[in-house]
């Protein structure tokens, strides 16, 4: 078991606190002042840990693509062929009621647009952890079309970054609507993709 020293423990604690603030406000809604009354930490320690907010968003965002990458790990290695795997991913988008979606907690779906503009170095952080999910989207329609599950006809890479944006959009939509029903288009849209030749 890996013990984390106490300073350790005291930055990934502003850094989760930082993540659920950003996730309700946007990285801009949250100011240092909150931020320290949250964590219940000292202004002189946020300090200790981070040169500037930039680089707090540069850190937070670091962590969540780890830690994103994680949960891709256990998601892709669920047993099954190729397309119940793709699959099993994009149903983490859905919430069951009983936890937060990935649709619901996804930091693409609430910073790509604001930190673009805002932060290169933030953006850029981002961009990789949308890379990452690209490639092992990819990978795993290239072993669903080897093992007989995704049509033959379907290109990966295309088809991941194709199936990608549609989910991004369809949780903007349904988080601006309040409303799921994009979510479940995009489901019908996926599972259509992968049987369709060409793919998306």
């Amino acid at each position: 078991m890996v013990t984390m020293k106490k300073s350790e423990l005291t930055r990934s604690h502003i850094l989760a606190i930082g993540r659920e603030l950003v996730l309700r406000k946007g990285f801009g809604g949250v100011g240092l002042k909150e931020l320290l009354e949250q964590s219940a930490v000292p202004k002189g320690s946020f300090y200790y840990y981070f040169a500037s907010k930039e680089a707090f968003g540069c850190a937070l965002l670091k962590q969540y693509c780890s830690d994103y990458a994680e949960r891709l790990d256990a998601l892709f290695g669920w047993k099954g062929n190729g397309r119940q795997r793709v699959m099993h991913y994009w149903n983490a988008w859905l919430s069951d009621g009983n936890s937060a979606s990935l649709a619901e907690r996804c930091l693409v779906v609430k910073l790509a647009a604001e930190i673009s503009d805002l932060s290169d170095n933030m953006r850029v952080i981002l961009l990789g952890g949308v890379e990452d999910l690209i490639r092992r989207l990819t990978k795993t329609i290239t072993e669903g079309r080897e093992d007989g599950s995704i049509s033959p006809s379907c290109i990966p890479e295309k088809t991941a970054r194709s199936l990608y944006s549609l989910w991004l959009g369809a949780a903007i939509l349904a988080k601006l609507g309040r409303d799921k029903t994009p979510l479940d288009q995009a489901m019908l849209a996926t599972e259509q993709a992968l049987t369709a030749p060409g793919g998306l």
